[in-house]
């Protein structure tokens, strides 16, 4: 049986958000730091093209539908390929919904994996080439005036991403990674962004698993970043048949980031598991990561979010991979009734 004060901790909680700018950095932390013993929900809601930018309020709709509960971020990718300016529209209608966005600084040229990056290099980023770009994003991030949450160089111990130093020099790479990621934030800071709240988004495990690749070598430090954010996916699609120890890969990562910066907040940023493959139940796999988010075990961890994706593999339909929690039902009653017992606070 859980303690009394756990018990009153597990209270379902919901608030109404009070929106009002611009906040300091100080104030921007407060307001998007859950009550004490209670966890914010998030999700990223799918798009259609693939982009990861192309989000709506009809798919967020739809997850919040699915799950019963509303969410307390919506997260997308702001490609530069696509455009530098703030994604002011965006981040506009999310928090109409009562959301904070998340947004995922992505300063590349595609979204291809497993390249070196031609233009928005980690040296071009840290000697100030695009300071331009990232002065206007600044200001205008400063002129949406409320708090939202942010971060550069997603997963970057994951070698796919070409901010990794796979493709920047295995000797170098992580200092340059370091210097990149602190330039964006001063050169933002600069041009009034105090309202943002600034992740350090890793992968589960480091891959490739070598010495210059640990996660802990690319850590900005904790005068710049805010919060530790990881991804843990099991199989992400229906053949695959790697089923993820999410309790396991949650405790090892939380006890990293416990030695790297042991008074920052978590969040599982990103987790997952495809709906329909035949060696991962999606619905156990999500429960058991569910009851490990939500049980307490770790107390600097104070959010989550599922990533809610369909995407293509090739031009087989029954290949494509589905993350949806809407598209199965055992998995929908999972997140409901999760969700509907647990100290989830559904607007920071």
């Amino acid at each position: 049986m859980k303690p009394l004060a756990l018990v009153v901790a597990l209270l379902l909680a919901v608030s109404t958000p009070v929106f009002a700018g611009p906040v300091s950095h100080g104030a921007a932390l407060r307001d998007l730091t859950p009550r004490q013993g209670h966890l914010l929900h998030g999700v990223y809601p799918g798009g259609v093209t693939g982009m990861e930018d192309d989000i709506t309020p009809q798919l967020v709709r739809a997850y919040e539908s699915a799950v019963g509960r509303r969410v307390a971020w919506v997260m997308f990718s702001h490609n530069w390929f696509q455009g530098r300016a703030f994604p002011m529209q965006t981040a506009n209608w999310i928090r109409a919904q009562g959301a904070a966005p998340y947004i995922r600084l992505m300063l590349r040229s595609d979204t291809e994996l497993d390249h070196r990056e031609p233009r928005y290099t980690l040296a071009a980023i840290a000697r100030g080439d695009f300071d331009t770009d990232l002065a206007a994003w600044g200001r205008d991030a400063a002129r949406f005036g409320t708090p939202f949450i942010a971060e550069f160089g997603t997963e970057m111990n994951g070698d796919w991403f070409s901010w990794n130093a796979r493709w920047n020099g295995r000797r170098k790479g992580p200092a340059l990674f370091q210097a990149a990621y602190r330039h964006i934030i001063d050169v933002t800071r600069a041009n009034g962004a105090s309202n943002i709240v600034w992740v350090f988004h890793v992968n589960d495990q480091d891959y490739p698993v070598r010495r210059w690749n640990h996660f802990e070598s690319y850590y900005p430090g904790d005068d710049y970043i805010d919060w530790l954010g990881v991804s843990i996916y099991s199989a992400q699609g229906p053949s695959e048949d790697y089923a993820a120890d999410f309790p396991g890969l949650l405790a090892s990562v939380m006890a990293r980031f416990a030695r790297m910066a042991p008074n920052k907040p978590a969040i599982v940023a990103e987790f997952g598991t495809d709906v329909r493959n035949r060696h991962v139940r999606a619905d156990q796999w999500a429960d058991t990561a569910l009851d490990t988010i939500l049980s307490g075990r770790f107390p600097n961890l104070i959010g989550f979010s599922w990533w809610n994706e369909t995407w293509q593999n090739d031009d087989n339909p029954a290949h494509d991979t589905d993350l949806r929690v809407q598209s199965s039902a055992e998995l929908a009653a999972v997140f409901r009734r999760r969700l509907d017992t647990s100290a989830v606070q559904t607007r920071p």
